[in-house]
């Protein structure tokens, strides 16, 4: 969901949706990631420029929620962060709300500029903390078709051993 509504979050939907993300699995428990929420409209709206695609609809949502992940932590912080990610859309669905992964690991802005940098200078994010996505979070501004299961590639499962 890329197009949300004006009406803002109660706080108790924003404890809602962290309480998953804070809940969400981590390899060995170690919980490598940290989430910085973000309702302010100016920082949604700079924080919507950070990339070259695939970000400026963000300056819309009622709620952004950057996940970061700590290398110092944990190896595998890029995994335990993206599943907090997967868990926050989860939930915001579960929730009836709209929701949308922005990619923000190995992305840049239009002159070159690592995206996690910008982020991190906007919300003062330290080093060596990684800032792996944004999910956007909001009241639904549309209505999305359900998916069609008749597209869904059956051909990518493999039982047993990998057939081609």
């Amino acid at each position: 969901m890329r197009k949300f509504t004006d009406e803002q979050l109660t706080p108790d939907e924003v404890t809602l949706l962290l309480k998953s993300a804070l809940m969400s699995p981590s390899s060995k428990g170690k919980h490598a990631w940290h989430f910085v929420v973000v309702d302010d409209k100016e920082m949604l709206q700079a924080l919507s420029t950070v990339k070259t695609v695939g970000s400026d609809w963000l300056g819309g949502a009622s709620l952004a929620i950057v996940v970061v992940g700590d290398p110092t932590e944990s190896d595998v912080w890029i995994e335990d962060a993206s599943v907090a990610s997967t868990v926050l859309l989860y939930q915001a669905e579960d929730m009836g709300l709209g929701a949308c992964w922005v990619q923000i690991r190995e992305r840049y802005n239009p002159d070159g500029v690592p995206s996690d940098t910008l982020v991190r200078d906007l919300l003062n994010i330290p080093e060596p903390l990684r800032v792996l996505s944004i999910v956007a979070v909001g009241h639904k501004g549309m209505e999305r078709k359900p998916f069609n299961e008749d597209r869904l590639l059956w051909e990518k499962v493999h039982v047993d051993t990998f057939k081609s």
